[in-house]
């Protein structure tokens, strides 16, 4: 696609939890807990009007789902506030000067006094019906490939509750990470490709790594993005964790915006109006009394109806790829199952097939009066449900006329998106009347200025030249998570600086890609894997498996992980022992290779002592044992 034409605009809302010692506005720990929690609590939440006596309707939408929220919590991460049982504490001030301090370092104008207010959310992440959040700074830049690229605001917020599950009706949220502080930094619509999406999201991350305060692991960091086309709609899209599928999502959804335009003009090409669709739902249960349909079959066995809808002068448009897996049709389903609660829905642009047949749809299209231009949309529920789902569907095929609706959307893992419910409007913020406002003083910006980390860029020279990492090295060590955890063991241990970025760069990546929580390490047990090499005690060919032992025994020790691995370094008898066994065994390959032998050899017993013994040792004695091999085959 030619971005330029279509008119791409991005803007990033980058969160990044922050490393801090208790959460925003109480003395909780910010961790997370694993164990079953102590206790539970019930709520049902609903919106309420502004001060100017409107109702956010992404508010009014989450009410309508009629959800109940059940709270699970332990009294270490937790306490009344999280409980909404007890006013908050003061704002945290070690947090407010996190956000001052990645402020100051991208040039954003710290505000004179720090507000904080309650933005209305109700879909169950907060206990309150709202997040408490505050701005920080405004403007500032960040510099990606010789351009600037302008920042917003820099704003100070509550972390949401984590959802644990949705079992139907109801919602199941842990509150542990509910108030743990986080940074949100907004950029200004100049990104115009997926690829630029990406850049700024990555020099942003880089920024925030370098204070050096902030917290690491799977859900610690995520990006929304907002993006729109010429013609289209400004669209927010939520919680992308990966940073290399911020491009992704935004390729797709310029696809699907542009699509969808193309429905609209021939829509008006075939003279669809408004005024043809009609919110007549038709009862066609009787078409369906026998299909061989498994989904619409067990639904009439249950007492539950079919329901069609006819969408005119629609056919062929339903089934029409919007970007890869996503169609006109499967908007229409995604609301179907938001307002109607339906699991699905079946259109005639994808039959006959699911088992329902030609003669089927030849009766359906008969029982709701459908020509061959149109399209009929089916659901197959209770009564209610099908009407509410089909009410829905018929919505959307109205915007299908006029546009790109504008709504809230989610990221999914292959890059597309699915619907979540409409842009929440103005009236969802308000002041917080129990925190009181913070003055930004100059002597506190002075005393921040005087302490500024260096740029990712400046850091990146110097580990170069300091630790005499390569050029790649260096800059995933600064692109990581580990950068100051990286200086810290370069210092502190005698591993040397090439093996501690590659184990905190590439070993921690590949134990991810195995499932490996690596985001679950502390700094304390990485730290304490690294001095069992100093002590004689392990080796670095065991460090993946120690830290995938540690990642699934958080409370244990790199000591335990050695004991419970059984990678106690052998003793040199035991080892020489097992070195004169395996020359004894290999003598064959010995006698045919010569002194050459010594890689095959190297690998074989390297793969039999597992991470118990160190390379040199093992080299050093295989050389002795092979040499005396060697002699004793020429008779000396």
């Amino acid at each position: 696609m030619d971005y330029g034409k279509l008119g791409l605009k991005v803007g990033l809302e980058v969160h990044q939890e922050l490393d801090t010692r208790q959460k925003l506005f109480c003395a909780c720990p910010p961790k997370l807990f694993r164990e079953e929690p102590e206790y539970t609590f019930v709520r049902r939440l609903r919106p309420s009007q502004s001060e100017l006596g409107e109702v956010d309707p992404a508010a009014l939408f989450e009410f309508m789902q009629g959800k109940t929220i059940v709270y699970e919590a332990n009294r270490e991460t937790s306490c009344l506030v999280e409980m909404d049982e007890e006013p908050p504490g003061p704002l945290n001030g070690e947090a407010l000067d996190i956000c001052l301090t990645f402020a100051l370092m991208v040039g954003s104008r710290p505000v004179d006094e720090v507000h904080v207010m309650r933005k209305t959310v109700v879909d169950g992440s907060n206990t309150t019906g709202f997040q408490r959040t505050c701005v920080v700074s405004l403007g500032g830049s960040v510099e990606v490939g010789g351009r600037p690229y302008r920042l917003q605001q820099v704003c100070l917020e509550e972390d949401a509750a984590r959802k644990i599950a949705e079992e139907g009706q109801v919602s199941r949220y842990r509150i542990d990470r509910l108030g743990i502080p986080l940074i949100e930094v907004t950029t200004a619509p100049d990104i115009h490709s997926p690829k630029e999406a990406e850049e700024v999201a990555l020099a942003i991350g880089r920024i925030l790594r370098a204070t050096g305060r902030v917290r690491r692991g799977l859900g610690t960091i995520r990006q929304d993005l907002n993006v729109s086309i010429e013609g289209g709609a400004l669209i927010e899209i939520k919680g992308v964790q990966d940073l290399a599928l911020i491009s992704k999502v935004v390729e797709y959804e310029a696809m699907r915006q542009a699509r969808l335009l193309d429905i609209v003009s021939e829509l008006r090409a075939r003279g669809v109006e408004p005024s043809d669709l009609a919110e007549e739902y038709v009862d066609v249960s009787e078409v369906f009394a026998s299909t061989r349909c498994r989904i619409i079959r067990g639904a009439l066995k249950r007492g539950q109806r079919v329901y069609a809808l006819r969408l005119p002068g629609f056919a062929g448009l339903v089934g029409r790829e919007l970007c890869p897996n996503r169609r006109l049709g499967t908007e229409m389903a995604d609301r179907a199952r938001f307002w109607g609660g339906v699991r699905g829905l079946f259109h005639t642009d994808e039959l006959p097939g699911y088992d329902i047949s030609a003669e089927e749809v030849r009766a359906l299209r008969e029982r709701v009066g459908a020509s061959e231009g149109d399209a009929v949309v089916v659901v197959a529920d209770e009564a209610g449900r099908c009407r509410r789902a089909l009410s829905a569907v018929l919505d959307r095929a109205r915007e299908a006329l006029v546009g790109v609706p504008s709504e809230t959307r989610a990221a999914d893992a292959d890059g597309t998106t699915h619907y979540t419910r409409p842009r929440p409007g103005a009236a969802r913020m308000y002041p917080e009347t129990d925190v009181v406002a913070i003055s930004i003083t100059p002597d506190r910006l002075e005393r921040l200025r005087a302490a500024l980390p260096e740029m990712p860029e400046a850091k990146l020279r110097r580990l170069r030249s300091e630790y005499g990492l390569n050029e790649k090295l260096a800059r995933q060590v600064v692109d990581s998570d580990y950068g100051v955890l990286f200086e810290e063991l370069a210092k502190e241990t005698g591993a040397s600086p090439t093996l501690i970025a590659v184990t905190l760069t590439e070993t921690f990546r590949s134990l991810e890609r195995d499932g490996v929580q690596v985001g679950s390490l502390s700094d304390e047990a990485i730290r304490g894997a690294f001095r069992l090499l100093d002590e004689g005690l392990a080796v670095k060919e065991s460090l993946p498996e120690i830290f995938t032992w540690l990642a699934a025994h958080p409370e244990a020790s790199p000591r335990d992980a050695v004991r419970a691995l059984g990678l106690e370094l052998l003793p040199r008898d035991e080892l020489r022992r097992l070195v004169e066994a395996k020359v004894r065994e290999k003598m064959e390959l010995v006698e045919r290779m010569g002194e050459r032998a010594l890689g095959p050899l190297m690998g074989a017993v390297m793969s039999e002592v597992r991470g118990r013994a160190r390379a040199g040792d093992v080299q050093a004695l295989l050389r002795e044992v092979l040499r005396t091999a060697l002699s004793s085959l020429s008779g000396e």
